[in-house]
């Protein structure tokens, strides 16, 4: 599964301070219609029981289309729902905690927010890290924009999948691409457009152009 990782452009996340865990089923559909390569399930102040009950219910529809499911923060879901990762903060577990509770092979992935902790995650061995924020975003509002100065570096000074995060929207993706960006990740910008499953199929279209473009240099 690490190995998928390098194929994979477009992460969405189903995450529960946009929409229900009612509508949480409907929009990792619309998510898997639209090509989206990865989807994590986030919920900030709901119970480890309730995660687990709509992971499973997720993975039932994600593992159909082999999409991979990861669980935001809470490794122990891994033990109850058979998800395919788990992505831990700067102020969570470490990734060898993350794997050890999981108790399985698990993709761990870590968000950064600085070359320097970019390095650190590849150093403490997650499968691939979330960069970012790079532009202001509700969704973290206790970190800065770091912006785009230093998506090329990252790139080149750490051999990980690294997925750029923060603010982005498919309005801004084409500079987010020019800075160096290979990999995405997209909250707000899907979850609260009018046809997800069009935003996301359109925002895969720029990252192809944008590899095939790279892959003729």
């Amino acid at each position: 599964m690490a190995a998928d990782l390098k194929d994979c452009r477009l992460y969405g996340i189903v995450d529960l301070s946009y929409i229900t865990a009612a509508e949480a089923p409907r929009i990792a559909r619309a998510m898997i219609e639209g090509g989206i390569d990865l989807i994590q399930l986030r919920g900030k102040g709901h119970s480890v029981e309730e995660l687990a009950s709509l992971a499973a219910e997720l993975h039932a529809i994600t593992s159909q289309h082999a999409t991979p499911l990861i669980i935001n923060d809470h490794a122990e879901i891994a033990r109850m729902v058979n998800v395919e990762g788990v992505h831990v903060g700067q102020d969570d577990l470490g990734v060898e905690e993350a794997r050890r509770i999981g108790g399985r092979s698990l993709l761990i992935g870590k968000s950064t927010h600085t070359l320097g902790q970019a390095k650190a995650a590849e150093t403490e061995g997650a499968d691939y890290i979330g960069f970012g924020p790079l532009f202001a975003t509700p969704t973290k509002p206790n970190y800065a924009a770091i912006g785009l100065a230093d998506i090329a570096q990252v790139h080149r000074e750490v051999n990980l999948p690294i997925f750029c995060i923060g603010g982005i929207k498919l309005t801004n993706l084409p500079e987010v691409i020019a800075a160096g960006a290979r990999k995405v990740v997209i909250v707000s910008g899907l979850l609260q457009s009018k046809d997800l499953a069009a935003t996301a199929r359109a925002a895969k279209q720029l990252l192809s152009a944008s590899d095939n473009r790279n892959s003729k240099i």
